[in-house]
């Protein structure tokens, strides 16, 4: 398959040494901006694959993959010609990973890690997440109604099985960090009670509508680094996840202000400002100026404490990755999977 991604030249390049990283607790220093590699159900692997490659040949060290992703092998087949050919060190290289659901069985746990190993052709994942707190099995691209029927709620104990098979991973050397994603406070207040290795990151959606101001700050609080997914508020995303309600980020009247006052696409501010608030951003995209921008936004001037302070108050609380296929029972809402009363529904 021929791709569209075109090979850089040199110049386009931005030193990776320009670019911050973000100390985790254990020590472990995370680029702070990586790319995704979830290609929204319309991006053809091979696609992917070449955006990782010439996300790396311009200064990116952070590829975010994961298993149901379907294109860990040919991600894999870029990074071994890369790092055979001398042209990265695997050590330069920040490769996460995520458990997906159908895996957290105790027998499961490392075998998917194994596979996941030998698709990317590396030797180690730097941090390997539970992509789901839920043990629920959907198919690639199902509608939203679909529903596992073997579905079950957040049970504590179960997913401290899968957990220990995670701090396992960390003992053998197969994982250097692990984290959780799309966890909430009142999960991860029982996983941090019970856990012999805490989880270094929570992979989580957000973007200038959705800042999750609560669970950022307690995140922060406990030593867990915030990654956000959909930073600039997922306008590709898999048609199952929209609704008539959702806002789009980049339409706001004062995020294009403050991007026109900077020069840059309202979509590359709303990547600046997750870096500078704090939280690893992880676009995807597949366009290499687009790469480019995002990328060059964690190095060029920060933005003002007034600007900082106008973009924490365009906040409208607007979930666009809801789950509605993780839900265990008939007649449920959305809103049972992130435990909005502090409490885990069952």
């Amino acid at each position: 398959m021929t791709s569209n991604i075109a090979k850089p030249s040199i110049s386009d390049g931005i030193d990776p040494a320009t670019v911050p990283a973000r100390m985790l607790y254990n020590g472990s220093k995370m680029p702070a901006i990586g790319l995704g590699t979830f290609g929204s159900d319309h991006v053809s692997n091979e696609t992917v694959a070449q955006a990782v490659r010439h996300a790396i040949s311009i200064g990116y060290r952070h590829i975010d993959c994961a298993s149901v992703y379907g294109n860990e092998q040919e991600i894999g087949t870029v990074l071994k010609e890369l790092i055979h050919s001398g042209q990265i060190d695997r050590q330069e290289l920040w490769i996460t990973s995520k458990l997906w659901n159908d895996k957290h069985a105790e027998e499961d746990v490392l075998q998917s890690l194994e596979h996941s190993l030998k698709d990317l052709q590396l030797n180690y994942i730097d941090l390997y997440l539970v992509h789901w707190p839920f043990p629920n099995f959907h198919a690639k691209g199902c509608d939203v109604a679909s529903r596992s029927p073997n579905a079950k709620p957040y049970i504590h104990e179960n997913f401290m099985k899968t957990w220990r098979q995670m701090e396992r991973a960390v003992e053998l050397g197969l994982a250097k960090n692990i984290g959780t994603s799309n966890m909430t406070q009142a999960k991860l207040e029982l996983l941090l009670a019970d856990c012999s290795i805490k989880p270094a990151v929570n992979e989580m959606e957000l973007h200038p509508h959705f800042q999750q101001p609560d669970l950022y700050d307690y995140l922060v609080s406990k030593g867990i680094q915030p990654v956000g997914f959909c930073p600039i508020g997922s306008p590709a995303r898999p048609e199952r996840d929209k609704t008539e309600v959702d806002t789009v980020d980049t339409e706001d009247p004062v995020l294009r202000e403050i991007a026109t006052s900077h020069g840059i696409h309202p979509a590359t501010l709303c990547v600046k400002w997750a870096a500078q608030r704090g939280q690893i951003p992880i676009p995807f995209s597949t366009n290499p100026r687009n790469m480019r921008a995002n990328l060059q936004s964690l190095t060029t001037a920060p933005l003002s404490e007034v600007e900082m302070d106008a973009l924490s108050k365009i906040d409208k609380n607007c979930r666009l990755i809801k789950g509605q296929v993780f839900l265990w029972k008939d007649d449920q809402s959305w809103e049972d999977l992130w435990d909005l009363d502090g409490e885990i529904a069952q």
